[in-house]
């Protein structure tokens, strides 16, 4: 990336801080544009001010502009959490389309290569697994998960026929469960759920019987992967996760063991749609992009519990 001008959509987000964070890092210069419908200021602090890093302030579902030459266009940019996109199904649901439109519009202007982020959930409640790159997937298009998963799998649609017809260069990744540093503690989804009610000495709760299983991978892997693949030849979509599976009472332990807290289970009613198993076949990364994660999950909660205990009672846990 030495050299390099990327333009990060979503870069004040969980992941796409830290994106920003490693292409300045690989000498790269970056621009990063949100709206803060759910990004944070605060994700941006330590990198304002560095050389070759430049903020704008920009709803892309609106029109995107960016002056000067742009080699990569990450397209990081969506309500991702499952309480997010319930409070924000309109919004999920265009940055999905009119905002990736406007995203591959950029990306086609300055000749530059284009990754979408994609997601798990285009694999619904799967009914092959490992998930496969090649599966099409179990999707309910009108049930309250389809803003995202729905937007996700148009936004792969729109970026495969911009490849074909209009020559963009274009790489879609399927991101699995992410967790780190600078995730929202109160955003929804199960590690910094769990994270919190440890610190708290809260019980856990869990949805459904806790024997639906998930697979976690660290932020800093799953950054690796992003870029291994923007610099690469593959066109195909590329699944990146950790394939260590786990059923989310596993998890709840390991939560316990690594904060040293947390009390009793309790039991709530499995939300509709939720995937039962999700775990990724990570062949074709190994293989094409020669990634594979290397963070273990004890590792990568120490390190966002020790992130969530500094930000406890801040204007961050929120």
């Amino acid at each position: 990336m030495q050299g390099k001008r990327a333009v990060v959509l979503g870069g004040a987000g969980f992941v796409g801080s830290h994106l920003c964070e490693r292409l300045l890092e690989d000498g790269a210069g970056v621009v990063a544009v949100d709206n803060f419908l759910t990004g944070a200021e605060e994700n941006l602090r330590t990198l304002r001010g560095r050389p070759g890093f430049a903020f704008v302030r920009q709803d892309i579902v609106e029109g995107l502009s960016v002056e000067g030459p742009v080699d990569y266009v990450f397209n990081m940019a969506s309500p991702a959490s499952p309480i997010d996109y319930a409070q924000l199904p309109l919004e999920t649901l265009r940055v999905g389309s009119l905002g990736t439109e406007n995203a591959l519009k950029l990306a086609e202007a300055r000749g530059a290569v284009f990754l979408q982020a994609s997601t798990s959930e285009v694999y619904g409640d799967p009914l092959v697994h490992p998930q496969h790159e090649g599966y099409y997937g179990n999707v309910n298009p009108i049930g309250p998960r389809a803003v995202y998963d729905e937007a996700k799998r148009y936004a792969e649609a729109i970026t495969s026929a911009y490849a074909r017809v209009r020559g963009v260069k274009a790489r879609i990744v399927r991101i699995f469960n992410t967790y780190g540093p600078r995730m929202r503690l109160k955003d929804g989804r199960v590690v910094p759920a769990f994270v919190g009610q440890a610190l708290r000495g809260e019980d856990f709760t869990v949805f459904g019987d806790g024997t639906q299983t998930r697979s976690f991978c660290y932020v800093k892997d799953l950054v690796d992967g992003l870029v291994r693949l923007a610099l690469s030849e593959v066109t195909e979509p590329v699944n990146i996760g950790n394939p260590r599976e786990m059923t989310i009472l596993q998890f709840a332990e390991a939560v316990r063991a690594a904060a040293g807290g947390g009390g009793r289970i309790l039991y709530q009613p499995l939300p509709q749609n939720d995937p039962k198993q999700r775990q990724p076949d990570i062949t074709r990364a190994r293989t094409l992009l020669g990634w594979e994660p290397k963070v273990s999950l004890e590792e990568g909660l120490r390190e966002t519990i020790s992130y969530f205990r500094a930000i406890a009672g801040g204007s961050g846990a929120s």
